[in-house]
């Protein structure tokens, strides 16, 4: 009895310290509940510390409650600024992305926002562009990735980033981490009905989804998101412009690559015969700049298997070939481009010796060629490669037909052009790749086409040219007839890395060489074109093209001599090229007996 009433009087302090305890935490709660729900400083706090602990949802709440609190005290809309923009984060986070999107433009929208570093204000923008597309707000989203492909510059027009935390760069990965958004609310044939406002505003939304998809068509994770873009643009224009518009035309030249990469091959063939029948109306039927969309669609109907249609589309080219430059358009002493390099192949495959360096150099601005750098420099000097067929020594050169293709571009786009790179020496590429510490596209020594001095690179307003840019369609439909070809195009495996194609890079091989590549050259392959010309040639001016579906014996034999072993094992700075071996270094078909060595 006496035990048992010492337990019972000994446990008591602790029952009632428990209870204590208990009312007195209760008392605490219910305080702290009221302060977080009366006392703004209280709420704000409750909100960072719940932001903190990575439960943005909750902490939404106590944000929003903090705002409003802040704002029935007065406080003004500039100071409660920074806390708009976090209080948005946790919006966006628990998926209410209306509400986020409108505290992130009112934070923008402040003298505040102004006043931050430049990579934190992107940073919102690029989370405001998120909950655009999430919320279904298209042109809005599209407007701030639009700027930002004006601030990635250079980046822009390239497969991969080159310099690495360059403000470019920076840009150019903002846009690029948005690839699986746009795929996520974009159909790959378009969704145009997305995208409202009047004429001019559709068409300036259509141009916009037109560069943010030929940037997302440049990269590996783009795919679908450039299909969706691009194909939205191309129905706008459509609708607003017509099928025969040079607008409308454009977009097939980015989507057309696009949906052959996903095997959407019939959506691809659509597109190219849409363009076709727009420029046959436009140039006129035998014109032979059809052949580019011929061409096109013969290698969309040769990966479907259907030999019969491509054969007949490739000999209407050659008949258009044939009226417009003559049966005997390719039986032509061609010693001097042999003798000059002119179409010699230059890759990772055909690496050039370090000694190489051409004797013609001429200033590009001596034959009216703009240029983006002092005129002085050697890049901006290009190969006179004159013909000496020709009676017009004046025009028959090849910074001569560079200006006339570019005044022709200029006409034709209204973009501003001019030379970006023209020659470049073996120990100037080899210091430019050592720089860039082998990050990106710049080219290693030694498998540059610059080298030769043939090659140039074309700037369009100030940075280098892209896919979207009108001039790029002049380009495409014009160059050959210039002597020009395009030496990187999507998929190349020229240069060092996954994909080099650089929509950019022009590269003078003479007129009729020219024609002869569009006309019957293998499909995207000017290196095994060059490296096996000889063939070709033999085979246009005397049994013919390869016909459609059988084995193409230029391209399947051809095997040029291995390079030199000296040439590769000793560079002149003494840095072994890399990625070149003897057994992958080719030699071009150019013979060395009796030939000068330039």
């Amino acid at each position: 009895m006496l035990r048992g009433n010492l337990t019972a009087n000994l446990g008591r302090p602790q029952v009632l310290f428990a209870g204590a305890f208990l009312v007195l935490a209760g008392v605490y709660a219910a305080g702290f509940n009221v302060s977080v729900r009366t006392d703004a400083e209280a709420a704000q706090h409750r909100f960072l510390t719940l932001l903190a602990f990575d439960a943005p949802r909750r902490a939404a709440a106590h944000g929003e409650r903090a705002l409003k609190l802040h704002d029935a005290d007065g406080v003004a809309a500039e100071t409660l600024a920074p806390l708009k923009a976090k209080v948005a984060a946790a919006q966006l986070a628990s998926s209410r992305f209306d509400r986020g999107a409108q505290l992130y433009e009112q934070a923008l929208a402040s003298d505040w926002s102004k006043k931050i570093n430049a990579r934190q204000r992107a940073g919102m923008e690029d989370e405001l562009a998120r909950a655009y597309l999430s919320s279904g707000n298209l042109s809005d989203a599209v407007g701030i990735y639009s700027i930002f492909l004006n601030f990635s510059g250079d980046e822009a027009a390239r497969s991969e980033n080159e310099v690495e935390g360059s403000t470019e760069a920076f840009y150019a990965e903002r846009i690029e981490r948005a690839a699986d958004v746009f795929a996520e609310v974009l159909k790959p044939t378009g969704s145009p009905e997305k995208f409202d406002g009047g004429v001019d505003q559709q068409l300036a939304t259509s141009r916009k989804l037109a560069e943010l998809g030929a940037f997302f068509a440049m990269r590996e994770n783009g795919r679908y998101a450039a299909a969706g873009l691009l194909s939205s643009a191309y129905e706008i224009r459509r609708k607003l412009l017509g099928d025969d518009h040079q607008d409308t035309v454009q977009i097939t030249l980015i989507l057309g690559p696009v949906y052959t990469q996903m095997g959407r091959l019939k959506d691809a063939e659509r597109l190219y015969l849409d363009a076709f029948h727009a420029q046959e109306k436009s140039k006129g039927s035998n014109n032979p700049d059809l052949s580019l969309y011929i061409k096109l669609l013969v290698n969309i109907y040769q990966q479907q298997g259907r030999t019969t249609e491509a054969q007949a589309l490739f000999e209407h080219m050659n008949g258009l070939f044939r009226d417009a430059f003559g049966t005997q358009r390719y039986a032509v002493n061609r010693e001097r481009d042999r003798r000059h390099d002119i179409d010699r192949p230059v890759s990772q495959q055909f690496v050039l010796e370090p000694e190489y360096a051409p004797s013609d150099l001429v200033r590009a601005s001596d034959y009216s060629i703009p240029v983006s750098k002092d005129y002085t420099i050697d890049e901006m000097k290009v190969r006179l490669a004159a013909d000496t067929d020709t009676s017009d020594a004046r025009e028959a050169n090849m910074p001569a037909r560079l200006a006339q293709l570019i005044s022709l571009c200029r006409s034709e786009s209204q973009e501003r052009i001019s030379l970006r790179s023209g020659y470049r020496a073996w120990k100037t590429q080899h210091t430019l790749h050592q720089r860039n510490l082998q990050r990106g596209t710049v080219t290693p020594a030694g498998m540059s086409e610059h080298q030769l001095g043939l090659a140039a690179d074309i700037d369009v307003n100030g940075r280098l040219m892209r896919r979207s840019d009108r001039t790029y369609q002049c380009f495409e439909e014009n160059a050959y007839q210039y002597g020009f070809i395009l030496s990187y195009p999507p998929g190349n495996n020229y240069l060092p890395g996954t994909d080099s194609f650089e929509p950019w890079h022009w590269r003078y091989v003479g007129v009729t060489t020219a024609q002869l590549y569009r006309e019957a050259g293998p499909f995207n392959k000017p290196q095994e074109f060059l490296a096996s010309l000889p063939c070709y040639r033999e085979r246009a001016n005397s049994a013919g093209a390869t016909p459609i579906g059988e084995v193409d014996l230029c391209f399947e034999q051809a095997s040029p001599e291995p390079i030199a072993a000296a040439a590769l094992e000793k560079p002149a700075s003494g840095v072994q090229l890399p990625g070149v071996t003897r057994e992958t270094a080719r030699k071009l078909n150019n013979p060395t007996d009796g030939a000068a060595s330039n």
